[in-house]
């Protein structure tokens, strides 16, 4: 009891910091929002929200890059199409830079799509603070609930909150859960999603099926339910990089910098040499700085400015696996609190199917990362504990990895300043890198990353950050009851074995439609029932042919990946039906692309490379145990 009452007094600690905190928090916000510059953020709006806007071409987007000199530079070059890059690209074009980015690959193709998923504001950090008492820490808890509230604000067809339920195995537990979460609803005050609750073991059974009651020695005590934020992750990361592009900046997936420029005379970077790895095309583009966003990789970009840097990126690794739906209900998420190592695991609803995660362990940087058999059995073992039906390694029905660039700010004096907060450091003149933080805070991230930019190139901003306030395409116009419109107005027309059959629209495609793409949704409907696209690529998902067709045309899908991963979400899902929609994928690509036979057939052999990466039951190499099933 006197530990109980030590930690409660801890609490109670913190709760004053969080009160004096919250009230400085609320005064700064307000200040800000009497200070923005209203004509930037209503001509942003205006494009953003038009119906009719395209983002511009793929091949005008390249020209825009490469019509740059060392006289006509941009103001702003971003390395990196993640969540942090597209959200920088996005922040300096609202703020009247002429900006430009490149990605190596695909627009979330790295950390940003192979995310937990989740928007949070950081219980852990809020766990932290109060056994710590540090303050620092706090601090972290209001920035990331702030900026929790503003994703789920700008992306509401992406986003939204979800009830989150961890269980107690005593009543000290259900004391320290409840009194820990009430912490939580305080801290984020106006930023509140909705308040949490103890539930008794009656009423958890009811909200939580699978949820084990007894075992182990052990019988439930009752729960405690909070709520974050859930995304769709590479979705919203595109809606950004198509936001950036309305806005005006010239964004290039598929472009890989292959060496930065630098000026003769002070050797300040002034741009980088890129190649088209569609095309092969190298062209120069000039900027009067450049942004490093590139996430694990950031140091291989800081290397080509000093090959003696420091290196400023900790990689660990986050692996994550997809389960039927059947182990979680729908719309309840549960908390797994302390594995055998210590660690937090999420079991988690999401687009039909249960995401379980994720581990924590150093890792190797590569572009495609792979699971460890012995960390999916991990995931297995921890959620097995909790859970009153068989836990089949048979019923992984996909599992991936993603590099986390932990970021060691090498300006510290020590090396423990490794973090979970990002860092922006200027430590070669004109390139600024940012990295670290996480997927909630990338907003401000961004901001601090474009502030950065502007005061090393003394750049000429129309106005200050505006991106608080902004939504991404898709977001206007939305609403939870769009869907309807698409059930009652639009028809998918399939076409089978030479015949076109018409088919209704149907609730799960039209709330699937609607929730993907917002308010672009009706575009994606008109495509299936006016050209024939209505078909679903595969057995027991919402995705349709349509999709793929208005990708290629509004989203920059230039591959098959492009769109199994990141586009659509199969192969994060489920592999195999990835696999299975691999060649009518292909084929409609070609249409719309102009591939010929030998472009086709190499999209397949990258695609089924891709797909081997995730290491489902179907394509794992594991031996006989007690996740297999019989």
């Amino acid at each position: 009891m006197a530990s109980t009452a030590f930690r409660l007094r801890r609490i109670g600690a913190i709760i004053t910091i969080s009160g004096a905190t919250l009230a400085a928090t609320a005064t700064a916000a307000s200040a800000q929002s009497n200070g923005g510059d209203g004509t930037a953020l209503v001509a942003a709006r205006q494009r953003v929200a038009d119906p009719a806007a395209v983002v511009p071409r793929r091949s005008v987007q390249e020209a825009a890059l490469a019509g740059t000199s060392r006289v006509n530079p941009l103001d702003v070059l971003v390395i990196g199409g993640g969540a942090t890059g597209c959200g920088v690209a996005l922040d300096a074009a609202t703020r009247g830079l002429r900006v430009g980015l490149v990605e190596r690959d695909d627009f979330s193709s790295g950390t940003s799509s192979r995310s937990t998923k989740l928007i949070h504001g950081g219980v852990r950090y809020l766990e932290k603070a109060v056994f710590n008492l540090d303050y620092s820490q706090l601090k972290l808890v209001f920035h990331a609930l702030k900026e929790r509230k503003q994703v789920i604000q700008n992306a509401p067809h992406l986003c939204h909150a979800l009830p989150c339920m961890n269980p107690c195995f005593s009543w000290f537990e259900v004391v320290y859960y409840w009194s820990g979460l009430k912490l939580y609803d305080l801290v984020a005050g106006r930023q509140m999603l909705h308040l949490s609750r103890y539930y008794s073991v009656e009423q958890s059974a009811q909200l939580f099926p699978t949820l084990a009651t007894k075992g182990k020695g052990r019988s439930l005590k009752g729960t405690v339910v909070y709520y974050d934020g859930q995304m769709n992750d590479s979705r919203l990361n595109v809606g950004l990089a198509c936001t950036a592009a309305l806005v005006g900046a010239a964004v290039l997936n598929h472009a890989e910098v292959v060496e930065l420029i630098k000026d003769e005379v002070d050797e300040r970077v002034v741009g980088a040499r890129v190649r088209d790895t569609i095309s092969g095309k190298v062209f120069d583009t000039y900027a009067k700085v450049v942004v490093n966003a590139a996430g694990p990789f950031c140091d291989a970009v800081r290397k080509m400015a000093n090959k003696d840097a420091e290196p400023m990126i900790c990689p660990s690794s986050g692996v994550h696996i997809v389960l039927p739906d059947y182990y979680s209900p729908e719309g309840m998420g549960l908390i797994v609190p302390k594995t055998k190592d210590g660690r937090v695991v999420f079991m988690l609803p999401w687009l039909g199917r249960t995401i379980a995660g994720t581990t924590d362990s150093s890792t190797t940087i590569t572009m495609l990362p792979e699971p460890h058999e012995d960390e999916i059995q991990f995931i297995l073992d921890a959620i097995c504990d909790y859970l009153n039906v068989q836990v089949r390694r048979s019923d992984v029905l996909s599992a991936w990895s993603g590099i986390r660039p932990l970021a060691i700010d090498p300006n510290a004096k020590s090396t423990e300043s490794i973090s979970r907060d990002h860092v922006v450091s200027e430590d070669f003149p004109g390139l600024i890198t940012i990295t670290g933080g996480k997927w909630t805070t990338y907003r401000s991230m961004a901001e601090d990353a474009v502030d950065a930019a502007i005061k090393s190139g003394k750049l000429k901003a129309q106005n200050g950050c505006v991106t608080d306030q902004l939504r991404i395409v898709g977001a206007y116009g939305w609403d939870q009851a769009s869907f309807t419109v698409l059930a009652q107005n639009y028809i998918r027309m399939k076409q089978t074995k030479g015949k076109v059959i018409p088919g209704a629209m149907g609730t799960a495609v039209s709330k699937h439609l609607s929730h993907d793409y917002g308010s672009a949704s009706e575009h994606v409907a008109a495509i299936a029932q006016n050209e024939n696209l209505g078909k679903r690529l595969a057995h027991g998902y919402p995705y349709l042919e349509a999709e793929v067709a208005y990708c290629a045309r509004n989203e920059y899908c230039e591959s098959a990946i492009d769109f199994i991963a990141r586009r659509s979400r199969l192969a994060f899902l489920d592999t195999d039906a990835a696999r299975r929609a691999l060649p009518r994928i292909i084929q409609i690509l070609a249409t719309e692309h102009n591939w010929d036979k030998s472009r086709q057939k190499l999209e397949l052999q990258k695609s089924n490379e891709f797909l081997e990466t995730f290491k489902s039951s179907k394509n794992a190499q594991f031996r006989d145990g007690k996740h297999n099933g019989k």
